[in-house]
């Protein structure tokens, strides 16, 4: 008897999900409330890791795919001070697949594949419990019974409510991101600055990174600690206004750091939420969390790789598993929280060793996990 299976989120965690049900021929329902894939900006670049992400994507059978598209070379990190000293260079070897780059519209392609995705699916809210078994609410008045709900939608997951009563917070650092397009051909000094892979320079409570796409593409990333409301007499709709103001917070950096900043064509403000570190919850019968909505931590690398290792063993114990379904649900989250709440006190240490009063924290914690 095959269980009626929805996974809610058409992200990393998500899209693996179902495509390892997929590969084991089991069905699943994805729902997600972007009426189309391209509805909004995919984002930047991921870099997998051998034995999360990657491995996730062995067991979809895409792992020869992933190659094929990332970028090795993406692996190079170059840190500066604020002078524009190179206090770093590291290239990776030119067979060291540990953490190949890929940008996440690309990834996200290659896990939707022939996916049967039901676009413009919101879901406002889970109801375990019922006799059918948990109802799934959407915004557009539909309702449905699934005996397995999987939240795979987020920061501000519609599914969580269901289980835990936690919400992210805020970390007290925030990002601001912009872009470079046709680096190589309109920016050549700056391509040279940024290398095959990404830049970072760290100061006093504030970092500024920039990280290679494929195509000539790069995202810079502005860091620093404010206020939630630092922006309150600030328009972020004024590119110019925000561009000053990023440019007077960092007064006295290398110009040719500063560049970075004065190309960018637009500024997204995105603040850093957290969840508590440890979060867990009762097992609820018939939902449960992957990725975000389960463990939210600081984008230092390893959300993303988590997400989908969780999202394909999950739905390899479904699928291939000889137990109950809840049993297995049970399985996983007590796996997957003991390994994420390590993550999660590593990222949270990290940002506050990259994002710091002593910039020398944020080298040395490089040193540590950047081969020698």
């Amino acid at each position: 008897m095959r269980h009626r299976i929805a996974v809610v989120g058409s992200g990393p965690a998500g899209l693996t999900f179902a495509r390892v049900l997929q590969r084991n021929c089991y069905p699943v329902a994805v729902l997600e409330r972007d009426p189309t894939p391209d509805a909004r900006p995919p984002g930047g670049t991921l870099d997998l890791h051998e034995g999360l992400g990657q491995l996730a994507l062995k067991k979809a059978g895409l792992l020869d795919d992933f190659q094929a598209l990332s970028r090795p070379e993406g692996q190079a990190m170059r840190i500066l001070d604020t002078a524009g000293t190179v206090l770093r260079d590291w290239q990776p070897r030119p067979d060291d697949r540990a953490n190949p780059e890929i940008d996440r519209g690309q990834l996200r392609d290659l896990l939707l594949g022939p996916l049967d995705v039901q676009w413009g699916r919101a879901v406002t809210e889970v109801v375990p419990g019922t006799r059918d078994g948990v109802l799934v609410h959407c915004a557009d008045g539909r309702q449905e019974t699934f005996d397995l709900v999987v939240g795979a939608d987020g920061a501000w997951s519609r599914i969580r409510p269901a289980v835990s009563s936690a919400t992210p917070y805020y970390t007290g650092v925030t990002s601001v991101e912009t872009s470079l397009d046709d680096v190589d051909t309109r920016h050549p000094d700056l391509a040279r600055l940024i290398g095959d892979g990404s830049v970072a320079v760290y100061g006093v409570n504030r970092a500024l990174v920039a990280q290679r796409n494929s195509g000539g593409h790069v995202k810079v990333y502005v860091q620093f600690r404010a206020p939630l409301d630092w922006h309150t007499n600030l328009d972020l709709a004024d590119v110019e206004a925000v561009r000053s103001g990023l440019l007077a917070l960092f007064d006295g950096w290398a110009p040719p750091v500063l560049e970075l900043l004065r190309h960018g064509d637009a500024f997204v403000h995105r603040p850093l939420y957290v969840l508590p570190v440890s979060h867990t919850w009762r097992h609820v019968t018939g939902v449960t969390l992957l990725g975000d909505a389960a463990h939210l931590m600081p984008p230092l690398g390893a959300g993303a790789n988590l997400a989908m290792l969780e999202g394909a063993e999950l739905a390899e114990s479904i699928a291939t598993g000889p137990g109950d379904l809840d049993d297995a649900v049970r399985a996983f989250e007590e796996q997957m929280w003991e390994r994420a709440g390590r993550w999660a006190k590593i990222t949270t240490a990290g940002l506050e060793r990259l994002v710091s009063p002593d910039p020398a924290e944020a080298l040395a914690l490089f040193d540590q996990v950047q081969p020698s």
